[in-house]
């Protein structure tokens, strides 16, 4: 089996079976992508039934000198996942990865915004422009409804459903889940839908997209990170932000005022607890209050 033919099945498996978004696909074969260029390198001819743990030990090694303990560790795992699926399929025996550890890495704690700095990067935004409505609407989405920017950008109209308070977003995996979205949100929805979007000359296919550019087409991930970018730069706000921070902030700001933490992880799409739970090691001060209220020995 040769590794553009091992490559193309991966590929297919993680769409079909795992239902994977092409962002992750393409991680995924970056990593092996990574290995086939250190085995060029090196004159190795392993294949992929052939390679054995030292080759891939070697590269891991080389791997270490050029990125972060945080990299190397999904790298390790990707192709972990790689081999895992050619053991699956009966190609090889064994996975040559199975031994080899991952770094040891510290959680890393997302940054978030506090009410006023959202406000305040929303202020900048320029109103008087056709895209300032847009914009608008698109940062209280993703603070409103703690979107991830590809959930973002593929929301469509006929997924809005503000009678009943709710939006129908597809995440990771493909699979969907049902928000629910403030009146807030819904308002500023509104004014970019009724307002900017009816006079747009949409472009065929994007019909039932609901954020598009001037051209009458759906945004990119990268638009949505310079629009956030420009704007919180405007502010002047010396923080690390990107559009995934009003993700961490909403939860973030649920957690504090008392939501449970099983409401958040379904809003979110979170798949794992596991994952919903680093909000609880971001602000523990509210925990103290809650001891306080709640405990019958208080």
């Amino acid at each position: 089996m040769k590794w553009n033919h091992a490559i193309k099945d991966y590929e297919h498996y993680l769409r079909i079976e795992r239902g994977l978004s092409d962002n992750s696909i393409i991680n995924y074969s970056l990593d092996i992508q990574r290995l086939l260029k250190f085995l060029d390198e090196n004159d190795d001819t392993s294949t992929p039934l052939s390679i054995e743990k030292d080759v891939l030990q070697k590269f891991i090694y080389e791997t270490a000198k050029l990125v972060n303990a945080r990299s190397q560790a999904r790298v390790i795992s990707g192709l972990k996942s790689f081999f895992n699926y050619l053991v699956f399929e009966d190609y090889r025996e064994t996975n040559p990865m199975e031994l080899i550890e991952s770094p040891k890495i510290g959680r890393k704690l997302p940054d978030t915004l506090s009410l006023e700095e959202i406000d305040t990067i929303i202020a900048q935004i320029d109103l008087g422009k056709p895209e300032g409505e847009r914009n608008r609407a698109i940062i209280e989405t993703l603070y409103g409804c703690g979107l991830r920017v590809t959930e973002l950008i593929e929301l469509k109209l006929s997924n809005l459903f503000f009678d009943e308070g709710f939006i129908s977003v597809t995440g990771k995996g493909n699979k969907q889940r049902f928000v629910p979205i403030g009146e807030v949100t819904q308002k500023f929805i509104n004014i970019y839908k009724n307002e900017i979007r009816n006079h747009l000359n949409i472009q065929k296919g994007h019909e039932d997209t609901l954020f598009l550019n001037r051209r009458g087409k759906q945004l990119t991930r990268a638009m949505i990170f310079t629009i956030v970018k420009r704007l919180v730069e405007k502010a002047g706000i010396h923080k690390k932000i990107s559009p995934h921070t009003f993700r961490h902030s909403f939860a973030t700001h649920l957690l504090e005022n008392g939501a449970d933490l099983r409401a958040i992880q379904l809003m979110l799409g979170h798949e794992s607890i596991t994952t919903t739970e680093i909000y609880m090691h971001i602000d523990r001060s509210h925990l103290t209050e809650v001891i306080n209220t709640f405990h019958p020995r208080r």
